[in-house]
């Protein structure tokens, strides 16, 4: 497969290389965190910044210059950096991972898209019942208002779920990739926190989408399958995003916990207390909060990690993942972002009055703590349940997992 012109390529990066180039940039998105967030988008200078060093592509396929890194990158890299600011890290872990999600797609789709840009980022608004869907002639015409589109302003395409609707009746449930000339965005991106992401909402009406830019996400329906991992064989496309997908986005969320966790401990070394100038770190309460907070961190990273080794492990096997093992996973990223907003909830009562002003970098963590653990993925009511449900013996269905 070729582009048809030159482009940049990252095939031969490491996956050590690319978590050291994450590393590297922390102290970079720290810096510029607060203008983020003024700003409610990534920053050009950031957006630059991670375009040459590769990071939006690191589940990219090689044959289009992407790194191609095993599925844990997935959970790494966000994580990573999120330390410097919650936002880039939920930003690069929602437009890289649409790049696993275009390999997935048509080979005529990857051509249009990567072969025109392979740098190309690629929004989403992957609520299915947001969008509508009606066959006509080599596609269909899609409608709709989605929530959330995280990154939408320094992308070019669009990743639109939609309901595929035939005699009032919902018959598929579709991904279509949309350029960015056919949707319209809307700034309506005023939050408590992550605001940085750019997480407006796009619309549009009647727009025409050739069936080569859609791709089938119903996983039940008779005769399914993702027509490009024919064409990139690695496991690594194949871990079902269903079960897995909000692991990136939870990297984000266990990284600004550690962010938290790093900056009240540099904070509590060198402070006094305001009323009897005793210090800080001697009290054991203190010890105690930062202790439990970052056991909590490690937790969250070493179980929402494990959860993506093992269903690596399970695909390049040859083998596919089980309902029991999906829904256990939905759950387990819904329970250990919990820990994280505990974690720094902690951290903040801790610091008092110290940590109420806008100055203070721990505010805007403990703000996006709470905005990014909004999302369904992390909904203890929506994602605990399922799992239990199964294991005692009941029937759960989903008609894309």
């Amino acid at each position: 497969m070729t582009a048809g012109k030159k482009f940049a390529s990252f095939a031969d990066v490491t996956c050590e290389e690319a978590l050291q180039r994450a590393r590297d940039l922390i102290p970079f998105l720290r810096e510029r965190a607060e203008a983020a967030e003024r700003a409610t988008r990534m920053l050009p200078e950031v957006e630059a910044e991670l375009h040459r060093l590769g990071l939006f592509r690191y589940h990219q396929p090689k044959a289009w210059g992407g790194m191609e890194l095993d599925f844990i990158a997935y959970f790494d890299i966000p994580e990573i950096l999120a330390r410097g600011d919650c936002s880039v890290g939920w930003n690069i872990a929602n437009l890289s991972s649409h790049h696993r999600n275009v390999a997935m797609f048509s080979e005529a789709a990857q051509q249009e898209m990567w072969g025109e840009n392979p740098d190309c980022l690629v929004a989403s608004g992957i609520a299915f019942a947001q969008g509508r869907g009606v066959p006509v002639e080599g596609g269909i015409r899609l409608t709709g208002r989605w929530s959330f589109s995280s990154g939408v302003d320094c992308s070019q395409w669009n990743m639109l779920g939609c309901q595929l609707i035939e005699n009032d009746k919902v018959v598929d449930y579709l991904y279509c990739m949309v350029p960015r000339a056919q949707y319209e965005i809307i700034d309506d991106w005023q939050t408590l926190g992550m605001r940085g992401t750019g997480s407006r909402s796009v619309r549009c009406e009647n727009v025409f989408v050739p069936t080569h830019r859609t791709q089938s996400m119903y996983a039940s329906k008779p005769g399914h399958e993702f027509p490009g991992l024919r064409i990139h064989t690695n496991p690594t496309f194949a871990v079902p995003a269903s079960s897995l997908g909000g692991h990136c986005i939870a990297g984000a969320m266990v990284g600004n916990a550690q962010a938290a966790v790093d900056a009240t401990i540099e904070w509590v070394k060198t402070r006094s207390t305001a009323y009897i100038g005793a210090r800080m770190r001697d009290y054991q309460a203190v010890q105690l909060r930062i202790g439990h907070a970052a056991a909590k961190v490690d937790a969250a990273r070493v179980v929402l990690r494990n959860d993506c080794l093992t269903a690596d492990a399970v695909i390049k096997a040859g083998k596919t993942l089980d309902l029991e093992a999906k829904v256990q996973n939905k759950r387990n990223c819904a329970a250990m972002v919990k820990l994280c907003t505990e974690a720094v909830d902690s951290l903040v009562e801790m610091a008092g009055a110290n940590g109420i002003y806008d100055s203070a970098p721990l505010q805007r963590m403990y703000r996006d703590a709470h905005a990014g653990s909004a999302h369904i993925n992390f909904n203890l009511d929506i994602q605990l349940a399922p799992w239990a449900l199964v294991k005692l013996g009941g029937e759960f269905k989903s008609p894309v997992m």
